[in-house]
């Protein structure tokens, strides 16, 4: 068997990796591995589309989780002001305008550690709004139940956000008010109800690659592999304990995306927090390695992101269009 034939070989899904094949991956030279990541996503996705998705913070700050990189962790003092749950006709609203501007998924994200049965009425109708507009819709609002998860799924929800952060071992230093197990067991009843599970992590919390590897083994054995898995890169926020962290290399970026790509070919690796501090041309590099998928908009939950008319010229300088059948709409409004 050649070197090309064990690569295409790869590039079918496995749910066998381990901490020890995916650090060899890791310690590829760098042209190496993202050619490997970048055939492997030619085999399962056209490697000029991008997936563009938006993200509202529908009830901002106050939560009770104590997650070391977070600005909305009623723990630390960021200077962020604690906000309700929004109305659902706002919520609609900022989606219709979401969708003007490019957005093929709409994601609606909640500070909590875990939705409440009273609030979920509420969020459905907002679920069911949003996907009355023809979009995608995603949640992130915190560990679930199954019976919360199916009422979701009801109303219309096809993807829910619940992010590993990192690798196991290095979980404990980053939040310690839930499990790594409490985050795999939302994850099991999101899949159980029929959603699409978005999850993946974050890098530059001073975790080692070590610790990459981990959180992408974990990624990659779970049962399903993400449907959406974002990347991360920490926007550190002053009066957090991981506000004074130091940025990942950038080429050390990449190769999370290339290794992400290779563990999870059929995921949409998304390119998500941290894209304000990166260059155009580190965007470029990740895409090569397999990225498919940014947010846009100029703000995620709390944090700046790149503006439309910045995205519009990254992507029409690389020759990238919006994912899917209609993109032809899409790159009109991008563009505008």
């Amino acid at each position: 068997m050649n070197a090309h034939t064990r690569m295409v070989d790869a590039a079918e899904p496995r749910h066998d990796w381990t901490v020890a094949e995916i650090e060899a991956l890791f310690e590829l030279p760098f042209t190496e591995l993202v050619f490997r990541a970048a055939e492997v996503h030619r085999r399962w996705f056209d490697p000029t589309e991008l997936q563009l998705s938006q993200l509202l913070s529908i009830k901002t700050g106050g939560c009770a989780e104590n997650c070391g990189y977070c600005s909305q962790s009623a723990s630390f003092d960021t200077g962020l002001t604690a906000t309700k749950l929004m109305d659902t006709t706002a919520v609609i609203a900022a989606a219709m305008e979401a969708k003007a501007g490019g957005a093929q998924r709409f994601c609606m994200g909640a500070a909590w550690r875990d939705i409440k049965d009273r609030d979920l009425p509420k969020v459905c109708a907002m679920i069911s709004g949003v996907k009355a507009l023809g979009l995608e819709t995603c949640a992130t609002l915190g560990m679930m139940t199954g019976p919360q998860a199916k009422a979701l799924k009801d109303a219309g929800l096809d993807y829910y956000n619940h992010n590993l952060d990192t690798g196991p071992e290095y979980y404990p230093s980053v939040v310690s008010t839930r499990t790594y197990q409490d985050r795999l067991d939302t994850l099991a009843h999101v899949r159980d109800a029929g959603l699409n599970t978005c999850c993946g992590g974050i890098v530059g919390m001073g975790e080692t690659r070590h610790d990459r590897a981990g959180l992408l083994q974990a990624l990659a054995t779970l049962p399903k592999h993400p449907d959406s898995l974002p990347v991360n890169d920490l926007m550190p926020t002053t009066g957090t304990p991981l506000g004074g962290s130091d940025p990942v290399d950038g080429l050390e970026f990449v190769r999370m995306v290339a290794v992400a790509r290779l563990v999870c070919p059929k995921a949409v690796v998304r390119l998500s927090a941290g894209r304000e501090h990166m260059s155009r041309e580190l965007q470029a590099l990740c895409f090569l390695a397999g990225a498919n998928s940014i947010f846009i908009g100029g703000k995620l939950l709390t944090t700046a992101n790149p503006d439309r008319d910045t995205d519009a010229a990254l992507l029409a300088d690389l020759g990238m269009r919006p994912m899917g059948a209609a993109s032809a709409v899409l790159v009109e409004a991008v563009g505008d």
